[in-house]
C-alpha cells in the first residue's frame, strides 16, 4: 500500500505540533452485494473503498483526519490537518518501525475468482427452499454479501501491521401471511473466510429456517406479560450479553464514567456460574481479527470469570483514560472513523447444566428460542429486546409458540439471576454500531436460564 519511508514521514508530520502518539491507517477493500426478491435480482453492487486516516494523541486529547487520496502529498496534508488540532511543539524523535505484524488470511477461494452467476445461484437455492416451505410464505428477500478488506496500520510506537480480512454472509428474510396478518422470519449466517464459506453455509437450510420461524409465529397467540423465568437458547441469544453487559464494559463508556460497571474490577457482578469472554482469535469466525485496527494482536479476553469482573475492553485512548492495559479491541468500520474499543466474538462460556432440565424445572415462563434486535443504555444497563421466536412454558412443558414477546430489564440484575448455563455453546452473526461505525461481531452462548425477567406482551393467560 505504501513504503515505510513515506509512512515515517507522515507520522513525523503528525507529531510536529506536540502530539505524543501518531497513527496512520490505510485501507483497500472490495465488496459485492446482491439482493434477490422472490427469485428476481433487484440489486447488484460492486464497491471498492480506498483511503487513509491519520490520528494524533496528546494525553487523552485526540484528533483525526482522513482522505480518499493516498498519494504522499495528500497523506502529509492529512497528517498536518490532524496535527493542527494539537497545540505545542514537537517533542519526539523521528519514527522508526521495530515491530512488524502480518496476519493476512488468504482465502481458499478468493471472491475475485467468483462470478455473479455463482452468487445468484446461491440466492435462488435459498429462495426456492424458503418458498417451498409453506404456501403461507408470501415474500422472500435473500441477500448475498462478501468483503475482501486489506488494511495497514502503523504508529509512532514502532508498530507496522498488515492484514487481509475476507468475510461473507448469506441472509434470508421470509414473510408469512394468513387472514390479513403477517410475520417475519430471519436467518443470516456469516464467516470470516472466502467463498469457501459456502462449504459450511447451506443456502437451502438458511431459507427453510427463515420460513419456519415466520410460519410458526404466524399461528402463535400473543405472549402474556409479567415477571417470569426465561430460558434463552444459544447462538444469537448471546445478544443479551452483547447489549446488556459488554457494551457497558467498553472503554468508550467506562473511560468516561458512563457505565454501570465503572470501578468494579475484582467485584462480583454476575452469578458464580457465569463466565463471559470476548475472543478475536478464533480462526474463520465472523468477528475475528489477527490484530485490531490499532495494530495490537487480537486476544482472548476473559471479561467475567465465575461471576467476578476481570477486565474491560480497552483501546489505546481508553487505556490512557483508565490506566488499563490495551486488550486488542480497537476497531473501526473503515478509514473514515478513528478506532474505539469494540467487541469481536463475545459469548458466555459453556457450563454444566442440562438443557432440558432448565425447561422442566422452570414452572411457567418463556422459552426464547431466537432473539431479535435490542437496545441498551450503557450508563444504567437498562435494556429492551425483541424475541423473534418464543414459546410459552407451563408446568415445565412447552405449551405453544407465542409472538410479540419482549425482554425488559437491567443487565446488572440479569447477570446475577442466571441460575443455569448449558453445556453446548454456539454463535450467531450480526453488525454492531457504535462511535467507530458498524463492524462485524459474533454473539454466542449456551442455553441459559434467568430466574426472573420482565416479559412484555399483549396476550392474556394461556
Amino acid at each position: 500500500m505504501i513504503n515505510k519511508s513515506i509512512a515515517q514521514a507522515v507520522l513525523d508530520e503528525a507529531l510536529k505540533t506536540g502530539g505524543d502518539f501518531s497513527e496512520l491507517f490505510m485501507q483497500d477493500s472490495e465488496s459485492n452485494t446482491i439482493m434477490m426478491v422472490d427469485g428476481s435480482v433487484e440489486a447488484a453492487r460492486y464497491n471498492r473503498l480506498v483511503g487513509a486516516g491519520v490520528r494524533v494523541l496528546k494525553g487523552t486529547k485526540s484528533a483525526y483526519a482522513y482522505t480518499t487520496d493516498t498519494s504522499e502529498a495528500a497523506l502529509l496534508a492529512t497528517a498536518k490537518a490532524a496535527a493542527s488540532a494539537i497545540d505545542g511543539v514537537k517533542e519526539f524523535e523521528n519514527v522508526s518501525f521495530s515491530v512488524t505484524r502480518n496476519g493476512s488470511s488468504n482465502p481458499k477461494i478468493p471472491f475475485s475468482e467468483v462470478n455473479n452467476a455463482r452468487r445468484i445461484e446461491l440466492l435462488r437455492n435459498g429462495t426456492k427452499a424458503a418458498k417451498a416451505y409453506s404456501d403461507e410464505v408470501t415474500q422472500v428477500v435473500a441477500n448475498y454479501m462478501d468483503f475482501d478488506n486489506r488494511i495497514m496500520v502503523c504508529n509512532s510506537n514502532g508498530i507496522w501491521a498488515e492484514d487481509r480480512r475476507p468475510r461473507t454472509r448469506f441472509v434470508v428474510r421470509s414473510v408469512a401471511m394468513a387472514n390479513g396478518e403477517a410475520q417475519t422470519g430471519h436467518e443470516g449466517p456469516g464467516l470470516g473466510m472466502g467463498f469457501e464459506a459456502f462449504e459450511k453455509i447451506d443456502p437451502e437450510a438458511v431459507g427453510k429456517e427463515a420460513s419456519r420461524i415466520a410460519v410458526t409465529m404466524l399461528h402463535a397467540p400473543e405472549c402474556p406479560a409479567g415477571k417470569v423465568p426465561v430460558v434463552i437458547d444459544g447462538g444469537f441469544g448471546g445478544v443479551i450479553l452483547h447489549e446488556a453487559c459488554v457494551h457497558s464494559l467498553e472503554a468508550t463508556s467506562v473511560g468516561k464514567g458512563n457505565s454501570v460497571f465503572c470501578g468494579k474490577l475484582g467485584q462480583q457482578i454476575a452469578s458464580p456460574i457465569v463466565t463471559a469472554i470476548d475472543d478475536g482469535t478464533i480462526e474463520g469466525e465472523w468477528g475475528s481479527v489477527h490484530f485490531d485496527d490499532e495494530g495490537n494482536p487480537a486476544q482472548r479476553n476473559v471479561l467475567i470469570e465465575n461471576g467476578i469482573l476481570k477486565s474491560y475492553l480497552v483501546d489505546i485512548l481508553g487505556s490512557r483514560r483508565m490506566n488499563h492495559p490495551v486488550t486488542g479491541s480497537g476497531r473501526r468500520q473503515d478509514y473514515t472513523f478513528a478506532p474505539t474499543s469494540r467487541m469481536t466474538n463475545t459469548f458466555f462460556a459453556e457450563g454444566n447444566d442440562d438443557e432440558e432440565e432448565m425447561l422442566a424445572t422452570m414452572g411457567d415462563g418463556l422459552f426464547a428460542a431466537k432473539m431479535g434486535g435490542g437496545s441498551v443504555n450503557p450508563l444504567t444497563g437498562d435494556f429492551n429486546f425483541a424475541v423473534l421466536e418464543g414459546y410459552w412454558v407451563k408446568n415445565g412443558k412447552i405449551l405453544c409458540p407465542v409472538r410479540g414477546a419482549t425482554l425488559i430489564g437491567k443487565g446488572s440484575d440479569v447477570l446475577l439471576k442466571i441460575d443455569r448455563v448449558g453445556k453446548h455453546m454456539w454463535m450467531g452473526q450480526g453488525m454492531c454500531g457504535s462511535q467507530s461505525g458498524s463492524i462485524p461481531t459474533n454473539v454466542g452462548q449456551p442455553r441459559i436460564r434467568v430466574s426472573e425477567i420482565t416479559v412484555g406482551g399483549k396476550g392474556g393467560n394461556l
